[in-house]
């Protein structure tokens, strides 16, 4: 694949005309190479057809180079090539670096695509079934005190298991590592029966101390973390022996059992301080159904845990692909190696089944009216969030005249095109802006406070009490002081209430107080979706949207 490369370097300087006059010198400098070293390419070159090379004698003097191969086929041999050898890095890397026409990149993607999907291998008379999925989030860690992606919390919700987890009924909670839980009258005191010879996937047995150590060592944690407004009211976790444990609160709280559900309430092994937080982010050990078996920056392996608790999954192995824009399917015609799409496109999918979880990603905007500037101003708020409507708006005809300065949009790189968007929207009624794009971790600090826009997003999913709560808890932290002491004071009650149509209404009045109070506006909503082969069996999803890889098979073909 080098000697691709080394081409398409060449053809991407010299190419164009049908033959082109140049020093072995230029050639050198155009590969990094010596004087001696291209001319050992240029010979290998030749031999491979794929030029012409008439030199001429003295140093200093112009050969003639002609090439023969035009530079897609080169750039498709090349990324075959890499396809064959699972070097997807270079396959990517093809693709984004020596595609010139719309027509090559989706012939060079068209091979990619058969890469993906449902493959079967028999191995010492053994079928061996694996699926290969591409995501467009790079995965970082799956230690489930610092992940920040969903893509991440997907991948550790099949590596580790919590006390208690999510039917696909709506609402309910049912056992985990934990096979029975009590609690007493005043709903702070909460004990635990853990199941017997539960194995991690380093081999050591779960017992009560593991789970006080999981809990520890969230509580005790400077990370700021989805959901520490919950860990934080843990006042104490004690192993009352080997299987049953207490977890007290400093007070009732009826969003905690839902939070045990979460990938951030996964349990840990407490020898993890031995293997190093480093390494364990990225080759964790945990109780679930498959375990992590490499890990680099383009590519996860999980390969499946025989011993799972809960039954063995049917698939063999998951290698999960970094591909950092969406690839579309095609036409059923095309054998599209695709067998799993999450939120396909509409185009090309026609022929697939589709499913609906009960998840959604809706999009929206906040104003910082903490911040001393124009969005303090209740009427130039509602003008700016008026820009948002598709619908005619009127002319601005307030007193105060238009900010002076940008207003500073602050998002993260998955919603940066979403802050674009608003971005030239406001300009387009005379408000000028700019966006500013950090990492999750960053967005977690002050560059809110600092932003007069800031862009989030909220999965409705069986976890969305829990995200809601988070959400106006940090929104509430940049509006002024009037409008967070009555959220805050919602909120209270809101935790307190063990009716979950009672908690939803309550969320659904902060909604309406704050859209009425133009500090919110709601962009877009857009359902989750998977599409799938007829040859994919046992499509369900887990409490995020996501489709449950362990319960995925593929019948053999008779």
């Amino acid at each position: 694949m080098k000697l691709h490369s080394q081409f398409l370097k060449l053809h991407s300087h010299h190419g164009g005309p049908a033959e082109v006059l140049v020093t072995l010198d230029e050639l050198a400098l155009t590969l990094g190479c010596t004087h001696r070293n291209a001319l050992h390419v240029i010979r290998k070159m030749v031999e491979m057809n794929w030029i012409t090379w008439t030199p001429s004698r003295g140093r200093g003097r112009r050969s003639k180079l002609v090439f023969l191969a035009a530079s897609e086929d080169i750039a498709l041999e090349s990324m075959m090539q890499a396809i064959s050898s699972k070097d997807i890095s270079s396959a990517l890397e093809g693709i984004r670096g020596h595609t010139r026409t719309s027509a090559l990149q989706d012939t060079l993607q068209g091979w990619l695509l058969a890469y993906f999907g449902h493959h079967a291998e028999m191995q010492s008379d053994k079928r061996i079934d694996t699926l290969r999925l591409p995501v467009t989030q790079q995965l970082h860690t799956f230690d489930p005190l610092y992940m920040n992606l969903l893509a991440e919390s997907f991948v550790s919700s099949h590596v580790f298991d919590g006390l208690v987890g999510r039917s696909g009924e709506r609402g309910k909670v049912i056992p985990g590592l934990a096979h029975a839980w009590e609690t007493d009258e005043a709903r702070t005191a909460w004990t635990f029966h853990l199941r017997k010879e539960v194995l991690f996937h380093h081999g050591k047995v779960l017992t009560a101390e593991d789970v006080v150590y999981s809990f520890e060592r969230m509580m005790s944690t400077s990370q700021r973390t989805l959901y520490s407004y919950i860990f934080k009211e843990i006042q104490e976790v004690r192993a009352l022996n080997a299987s049953t444990v207490r977890i007290l609160l400093k007070k009732p709280n009826e969003l905690f059992l839902p939070f045990l559900c979460t990938s951030r309430a996964a349990i840990v092994p407490r020898d993890l301080q031995s293997i190093g937080e480093n390494i364990f982010g990225r080759r964790p050990a945990g109780t679930g159904p498959f375990k992590v078996v490499e890990m680099s920056e383009d590519t996860c392996v999980l390969e499946v845990f025989p011993y799972y608790f809960q039954g063995r999954a049917h698939l063999d192995r998951v290698e999960i692909i970094y591909v950092p824009w969406g690839l579309a399917p095609g036409p059923s015609e095309t054998g599209s190696g695709f067998h799993v799409i999450p939120n396909p496109q509409a185009a090309g999918t026609g022929s697939l089944s589709k499913i609906h979880s009960e998840s959604s990603v809706r999009k929206f905007v906040t104003c910082n009216t903490k911040k001393k500037g124009p969005l303090s101003d209740p009427l130039l708020r509602a003008d700016i969030l008026s820009c948002l409507h598709e619908a005619p708006r009127e002319p601005f005809r307030h007193s105060a005249s238009l900010p002076a300065a940008a207003l500073q949009i602050a998002t993260i790189p998955q919603y940066a095109g979403d802050a674009e968007y608003i971005a030239s929207r406001l300009k387009q009624h005379g408000y000028s802006c700019k966006v500013v794009s950090v990492s999750p971790e960053e967005f977690k600090g002050p560059i809110r406070l600092q932003s007069d826009l800031i862009v989030f997003s909220l999965l409705r999913d069986q976890d969305e009490q829990l995200r809601l709560y988070d959400l106006y808890l940090t929104l509430s932290q940049h509006i002024e002081p009037r409008t967070r002491a009555d959220i805050e004071g919602r909120l209270h009650m809101i935790s307190r209430e063990p009716d979950a149509a009672a908690r939803t209404e309550g969320f659904r009045i902060i909604e309406d107080s704050l859209t009425r109070d133009h500090q919110l506006h709601i962009l877009y909503e857009k359902p989750a979706e998977t599409a799938y082969l007829p040859s994919v069996r046992g499509v369900t999803f887990n409490s995020q949207g996501w489709v449950d890889l362990r319960h995925l098979w593929f019948p053999p073909e008779l």
